[in-house]
């Protein structure tokens, strides 16, 4: 199984070392040559959304993967991978990738001091360690939109169709089970 894992900036080898662990081939994915090859999945990791969608552009990425997400490529994004992920961001007028239909709210706790970790339930999953660093939530998202786990009553994890996205850092952890989930998703598209 081949993972593309955007590399253009944030967490992305923390997810390769994982998906590597559990038997996947890595793609790191910096520019649109990248793209070429055959994937199975893709990771939109944690890092700076803002920075993140600036380079989609310039490194002619976002077009690219926006069109393979739609056709059904399943991709997982945490954290400033469900900004990206998201088609509306709060008091912005401007979103990303906007393939799910929900609201986000960006830096939703406040800065880094606002940071904490919580255990939580997550639907098909089960309990995780949950680590929130300058973390969204989700505010609102479309009935169609399976919410997988909320904290303190904001929505921190939702699936949709072949999207995942997470508003905290599973790769920060040593618990597998959310990129385990992630490959089973693909392995049941083929």
């Amino acid at each position: 199984m081949r993972i593309g894992v955007l590399a253009v900036q944030g967490a992305f080898i923390e997810h390769e070392n994982i998906l590597k662990n559990l038997g996947a081939e890595c793609v790191e994915i910096r520019k649109s040559e990248h793209l070429q090859q055959e994937l199975d999945g893709i990771v939109l990791p944690g890092g700076e959304s803002t920075v993140m969608g600036k380079l989609l552009f310039e490194l002619k990425l976002f077009e690219n993967i926006k069109t393979r997400i739609e056709n059904g490529l399943p991709v997982l994004g945490t954290c400033a991978g469900a900004i990206l992920l998201a088609d509306k961001i709060e008091g912005e007028n401007i979103s990303y990738l906007g393939t799910i239909p929900m609201k986000i709210k960006r830096n939703a706790y406040g800065r880094q001091l606002g940071s904490f970790a919580a255990e939580q339930e997550i639907k098909g999953i089960g309990k995780f360690p949950m680590r929130f660093i300058r973390a969204p939530y989700i505010i609102s998202a479309a009935p169609n939109v399976k919410i997988l786990s909320t904290v303190e009553e904001k929505i921190v994890a939702v699936e949709y169709g072949n999207q995942l996205a997470l508003t905290f850092h599973p790769e920060l952890t040593d618990d597998y089970s959310i990129h385990k989930y992630f490959l089973n998703v693909i392995c049941s598209r083929t």
